[in-house]
């Protein structure tokens, strides 16, 4: 069963992974809203495309006035309810902790910790007062284990698991479902600063001998955000089996 008729928000819609996740669900049948600092064409595509039933806007995700203010303009736009939020955006790393800049750990914290929690923040208010909602986390692998040159971006990660398991037990009774999705290295914007050599390795150690793709990823956030999993505080691995 895949989500139809919802009212959701994805941050960082506008390329990669998240652009996949926006179109998909506007295919599936619900209306989408998404933010992210530059409008793309592809924006303009799916507005076009779907009208009424997709919104973007240009939003810093770490401005928490300008997330608060963009969430309650798709709550007026699209009736008044928001049924699931999907945290996607993010910046990754390839750089041992003693050659990274304190400017570059400050905007991985900043975009991969702060940017989400404002928009959970804003979000589960919301879902409160209409009693449900659904909040899916991109995270990843690196939040649970360890890759050399990756100690901030998986630090920040481990964040988004963490608070998910502590948020599930203060928002459940709610009826806010919040978990998390964490993918394996995939073909993605943030994948490409791995080096051939250190693709093909993680490749020849993953059991399913591939990496994952944007689809695969989708349909399991899609599962998630579904409200018919009773899924709560998980961490749901989409790897082809290398944390297995």
């Amino acid at each position: 069963m895949h989500t139809n008729g919802q009212n959701i928000i994805v941050s960082g819609g506008s390329r990669g992974l998240g652009l996949h996740l926006v179109s998909q669900l506007l295919k599936n049948g619900n209306k989408v809203a998404t933010f992210a600092r530059t409008r793309t064409p592809e924006m303009d595509a799916l507005d076009k495309e779907y009208g009424d039933s997709f919104h973007f806007a240009s939003v810093d995700a770490v401005d928490a006035d300008k997330v608060n203010g963009f969430v309650a303009e798709v709550c007026d736009k699209f009736g008044g309810r928001l049924d699931s939020i999907v945290n996607n955006a993010a910046i990754g790393q390839d750089q041992l902790l003693m050659h990274t800049d304190l400017d570059t750990i400050q905007q991985i914290v900043n975009i991969n910790i702060v940017g989400p929690t404002i928009l959970i923040r804003a979000a589960i208010k919301r879902m409160m007062l209409q009693g449900g909602g659904n909040i899916c986390n991109i995270s990843s692998i690196c939040g649970s284990r360890g890759y050399a040159g990756l100690s901030v971006y998986a630090g920040s990660k481990g964040y988004l698991d963490a608070m998910t398991r502590a948020l599930a037990r203060e928002v459940g009774e709610a009826g806010i479902f919040i978990n998390c999705v964490a993918p394996g290295f995939f073909e993605s914007e943030m994948s490409s600063v791995l080096r051939p050599e250190q693709l093909n390795t993680i490749k020849r150690r993953t059991p399913s001998g591939s990496l994952s793709n944007d689809e695969n990823i989708f349909k399991v956030v899609d599962m998630v955000i579904s409200g018919t999993t009773n899924m709560q505080g998980q961490v749901v691995f989409v790897d082809g089996g290398i944390t297995s």
